[in-house]
């Protein structure tokens, strides 16, 4: 006989023990007759008791501390769609919320499909209503102050001081901007400042508007924002070094510089659709504007992935964020996982966050399936042999 191959073992179970998606019941039950009898109650008892054990809510692990396959830390976008893939998929999973969502300023969110306007603090509860559907999925409120472990193993304490224990981690702990110490700027915050003209600059077109940024990086900045509008001026916030090509290239634009330090920016951060009014400078001159585009330094949120060894980048002094793997969203620990705004990507914004909880999901269900079906393969006695001899 062939050497039985885990990949042969996986296909053979699949095709042959894979629930159908539309009864609820084996493939393969369709062609077979319907036998009555006790024989027929005790195997549906006993598929139901799989059923549950397989898909219901948490277990206990050999310490008596609840136990499931995975904890994910943080319930924004990039949280909850990591938990939605992962309950669809039968994991137990443990949502744990500290609040605080970085959006929860902004008057609504935009750029994701079906949700384009919808309030920030809208869609989060949407999302965890549907996870309400699934029983293997806990959600609380609080944080995670400490892990520890390696994969399989991993030990999460939360602020209440509980331990729990998972097999593998998703962090989804986001970033805290680090907006400027001046009054104005954190009142405004998503109100009249703001750091993505994906999501506001179309509600922001045409209107006169500020570019707050420093000199290496203020041209590009500048090219992307007049995309929405062309009434525009450059802010340095008394940052000198702006060099005489960038100069040049603003001056043919027709886009003016101010290098003096910023006071305070004044509105009225209740009015809808922006409430900047205007920029005002340390010596006292005042610029009419009705939004400022700044791109703050960023911080992580949560310092739990570098308690648990995960490596963090500092491209620049001012953004740090969790190292992982841009295809399989896991961390330089081995079954950490990490998305949304914590992570390296090619912009922030809601959609982008979701993306990458949902591809953390996906891969880390793929590693967890693949390990199931090992031990399994690996406890049965007629397959031990076999498996020895693929694995040689």
């Amino acid at each position: 006989m062939c050497p039985l191959t885990l990949q042969t073992y996986l296909r053979y179970w699949f095709y042959n023990e894979r629930w159908s998606c539309t009864s609820g019941k084996h493939e393969g039950e369709h062609d077979r007759g319907r036998p009555s009898g006790r024989g027929e109650q005790r195997g549906e008892e006993t598929r139901v008791t799989q059923s549950a054990e397989r898909f219901g809510a948490k277990t206990l692990d050999g310490d008596g501390r609840p136990r499931y396959d995975v904890v994910v830390v943080g319930a924004g976008a990039a949280g909850l769609s990591a938990a939605l893939v992962l309950g669809r998929s039968g994991r137990k999973v443990l949502v744990l919320d500290g609040g605080e969502p970085r959006n929860a300023p902004a008057e609504a969110s935009h750029g994701f499909f079906t949700r384009d306007g919808v309030q920030p603090g809208e869609m989060l509860k949407i999302g965890r209503e549907q996870l309400g559907r699934y029983p293997n999925v806990e959600y609380r409120t609080g944080r995670a102050t400490q892990a520890s472990g390696a994969d399989g193993a991993f030990e999460v304490t939360l602020e209440d001081g509980e331990v729990v224990s998972a097999r593998k981690l998703v962090l989804a702990t986001g970033v805290f901007d680090e907006l400027p110490e001046r009054p104005g700027f954190r009142e405004l915050w998503g109100k009249g400042v703001y750091h993505c003209p994906y999501c506001h600059g179309w509600e922001m077109r045409g209107r006169p508007l500020a570019v707050l940024a420093s000199p290496g990086t203020a041209f590009d900045r500048v090219a992307l924002i007049r995309n929405w509008s062309r009434d525009l001026a450059l802010l340095t916030d008394g940052e000198g070094g702006l060099s005489g090509a960038d100069r040049r290239r603003l001056d043919a634009l027709s886009v003016p510089v101010y290098e003096e330090r910023i006071s305070r920016l004044e509105g009225d951060p209740a009015r809808p659709g922006g409430g900047l009014e205007r920029v005002v400078f340390e010596g006292g001159a005042a610029l009419e504007r009705e939004g400022v585009f700044h791109v703050p330094p960023q911080r992580q949120r949560s310092g739990l992935a570098g308690s648990i060894g995960c490596e963090l980048a500092a491209p620049v002094p001012t953004v740090e964020f969790v190292k992982a793997d841009p295809m399989t969203r896991e961390t330089t620990v081995a079954g950490v996982y990490a998305a949304g705004d914590a992570v390296r990507a090619p912009g922030q914004s809601v959609v982008l966050a979701s993306a990458s909880g949902a591809a953390a999901a996906y891969v880390l269900n793929h590693a967890l399936a693949i390990q199931d079906a090992k031990d399994e393969v690996a406890a049965a006695p007629s397959a031990k042999g076999d498996l020895g001899r693929a694995a040689g």
